[in-house]
């Protein structure tokens, strides 16, 4: 697969805010919304591939979503780990009395958790809207490193599970916003998630009465990512 370079990603980026101009669609408008959806789907992956390249660095495999080391490999990994009462002897003491504040929070995430959660199972039901698969998105495994210490673990699985659900979240919030509110906003907002490039535009009444059913369907981007993960 060719990498796109960094004017390619730049350019496509820049479409985001305003790919086409602020006038009613037509329609051949969702063929060209949804080209340029399988466009971002298409970056996500190259950067996805990128970052998983450096697998073939390191001697292990996937089994059954599990990693896999060599014998000698976790041998060596087991040889390195430091111990837990020096990771704290290591610590400066403002940082050992945040440690409370800091995981404090796995109250809030695991409400927010339960209740996107709950959320999705009985709105994107009635609403027909694809659900998210939660899987794809909290994923923790770094805690079966050997060269990690017990410390060092738990705060590994707590970073994989507070991100994977900020990202669990922000996916269900982004489909909801499609549904409910698809219109864009009249100020450039930073993080902005690929789907708002579907929208109508800012102030645009008519589009947004004509297109509002049609882009509540208009996921098709997301079964084709499917049937293209399970066919992999």
């Amino acid at each position: 697969m060719r990498v796109p370079n960094q004017l390619e990603i730049v350019f496509t980026i820049g479409r985001l805010h305003n790919p086409f101009p602020p006038t009613t669609l037509d329609d051949a408008m969702p063929k060209r919304l949804d080209h340029l959806l399988e466009e971002i789907h298409e970056l996500e992956r190259v950067v996805t591939e990128k970052i998983q390249q450096t697998k073939n660095d390191f001697t292990y495999k996937l089994v059954r979503g599990r990693a896999v080391f060599d014998k000698d490999v976790r041998r060596r990994h087991r040889a390195m780990a430091k111990h837990a009462w020096r990771t704290i002897c290591e610590s400066s003491f403002w940082t050992i009395a945040t440690a409370p504040v800091i995981y404090s929070l796995l109250i809030p995430f695991t409400m927010m958790d339960m209740f996107v959660s709950l959320y999705q199972a009985v709105c994107f039901r009635v609403y027909r809207i694809p659900r998210v698969k939660r899987s794809e998105y909290v994923v923790i495994d770094r805690h079966s490193l050997a060269y990690l210490n017990i410390i060092e673990k738990v705060n590994c699985v707590y970073c994989g599970y507070c991100n994977g659900v900020i990202a669990f979240a922000r996916e269900v919030a982004s489909r909801t916003e499609q549904y409910w509110c698809p219109i864009k906003h009249a100020r450039r907002a930073k993080g902005c998630h690929s789907r708002t490039c579907l929208f109508c535009e800012f102030g645009d009444a008519e589009g947004y009465a004509e297109n509002l059913q049609s882009l509540r369907q208009q996921f098709h981007d997301i079964e084709t990512s499917r049937e293209e993960s399970s066919g992999t």
